[in-house]
């Protein structure tokens, strides 16, 4: 990308600009990290050079104040070596691989809400070529692809988009360009995969990815536009998949969280009608679906709800039961019978609406 017309790109696709970008020394230490410090330059942004690998964040105490401020922060770090060794990430895929941690978006029922520790600050990891080096291990030891007859022909696959939206955050960073020529590069059975709610996906559209790079659409009814701030237009993201499938990508959709508000039914079914008018036409997508129903933790329900203190986000004990996790910790989910109900009618209607559709799995 030609860093002299970014900031017009910015304008036109209304990009995420952060209002501060952090790089510690040790980032600096990186070609890659140079690389974001001068792609955050050609926007127009402040880049402020540290000293040390500490983040001096001095957040408001006021905590609305603070979570904008942390939101609005950039911080170039180094991945430290815990991210070199690699966690399962079932159903998803074999393997977790982060090149952030962080998003830009403004979800009501963010997952990382629970998940991260700390201030919502995005930070990058400018030792991407270790970070991409270190794959070459697991290739063919996961459970998920790896193992699973259903799935085997994607191979060893790594999950790019666990603890950030990659999308949200490239034009500033271009890690998920480099991740995808990667791939295309391999001559290993490996696919990368990420999600996003993001639409700008023009940089990708020429790379030679050989079709090792799945990228999944997250998408819930324009209805719920209100509970993702900061996110591409459903449309817009629809038009994005559509880009893609045409570049030759393998496609899919995260249908997720799905939201079993009043009127699901009418909302979920319209949302299917839209992606296959989207996709008519197309080349064939290799299209899948991955069905994942809203849940949230007390931590989580209580981080958000300092958050977006206004949300009308149902996150009562309404149909819902808990359910522990292999961690321990517990989740509020939707109880049985309203998970058998919800599983039958996207079953059926995606059977109807995208008969080609490949259903990866529902929980």
């Amino acid at each position: 990308m030609n860093v002299a017309i970014l900031p017009d790109v910015a304008v036109r696709s209304r990009l995420w600009l952060p209002r501060r970008v952090l790089i510690t020394r040790s980032a600096l230490g990186f070609a890659h990290g140079r690389a974001i410090a001068e792609r955050a330059a050609g926007f127009g942004l402040p880049v402020e050079e540290l000293s040390s690998d500490r983040l001096p964040l001095a957040l408001p105490d006021d905590p609305r104040r603070a979570y904008a401020a942390a939101k609005g922060t950039l911080a170039v770090t180094v991945a430290p070596p815990s991210k070199l060794k690699l966690q399962p990430i079932a159903p998803s895929a074999d393997w977790r691989m982060d090149l952030a941690e962080g998003c830009p978006a403004h979800c009501n029922y963010c997952y990382l809400a629970g998940s991260l520790k700390g201030p919502p600050v995005t930070r990058v990891y400018a030792n991407l070529d270790e970070i991409l080096g270190n794959l070459d291990a697991y290739v063919g030891q996961g459970t998920v692809t790896s193992r699973q007859a259903a799935r085997a022909g994607e191979g060893t696959t790594f999950e790019a988009s666990c603890y950030t939206d990659p999308l949200g955050i490239e034009h500033l960073t271009g890690s998920l360009a480099a991740a995808i020529e990667h791939f295309g590069r391999w001559r290993g059975d490996t696919q990368l995969r990420f999600t996003t709610k993001f639409a700008g996906v023009e940089p990708l559209l020429r790379l030679p990815h050989n079709g090792r790079t799945r990228v999944r659409f997250s998408l819930n009814p324009a209805a719920y536009g209100r509970f993702e701030g900061g996110t591409s237009p459903v449309e817009a993201r629809l038009a994005a998949m559509r880009q893609m499938a045409e570049a030759g990508y393998p496609v899919g959709l995260t249908i997720a969280p799905i939201i079993l508000a009043e009127g699901w039914r009418e909302a979920y079914g319209g949302l299917l009608a839209e992606i296959a008018a989207a996709l008519d036409g197309a080349p064939d997508p290799d299209l899948t679906v991955e069905l994942i129903t809203h849940r949230f933790t007390e931590g989580s329900k209580a981080v958000l709800t300092s958050w977006y203190p206004g949300s009308s986000l149902d996150m009562s004990d309404r149909n819902r039961t808990e359910k522990r996790t292999k961690f321990g910790s517990v989740k509020h989910v939707y109880d049985r019978p309203t998970m058998v109900e919800a599983r039958a009618f996207f079953e059926r209607e995606i059977a109807s609406i995208l008969p080609k559709a490949r259903i990866l799995y529902w929980t």
